[in-house]
């Protein structure tokens, strides 16, 4: 399974690199106030990309913090609690 894994990423890496090489054409995007910043496509599509994702990971920060603090006072309300519970046996 772990060959099939890095086989995969392989394969994505190359398609990547490829997509990279195809699309170095330099593209101009216009800001307001007449600013342009001039680039290759794949430098403004990578930057994007990574923009998004920080963005999405600023999103959720708020949440998975609450999420964290409200599991931690769990654990210390638990505390005296030596094992976890077992399911009941259903009986027969």
């Amino acid at each position: 399974m772990r060959i099939v894994a890095w086989a995969i990423r392989l394969l994505v890496f190359v398609l990547l690199v490829a997509f990279a090489a195809k699309n170095v054409e330099p593209v101009t995007l216009r800001f307001y106030f007449d600013f342009a910043w001039q680039a290759p496509l794949v430098v403004l599509l990578f930057a994007f990309f990574v923009a998004g994702a920080l963005f999405g990971i600023a999103a959720l920060l708020g949440t998975l913090l609450r999420q964290r603090r409200e599991i931690a006072a769990l654990r210390r309300r638990a505390g005296g609690v030596a094992e976890p519970a077992k399911p009941p046996v259903p009986e027969l």
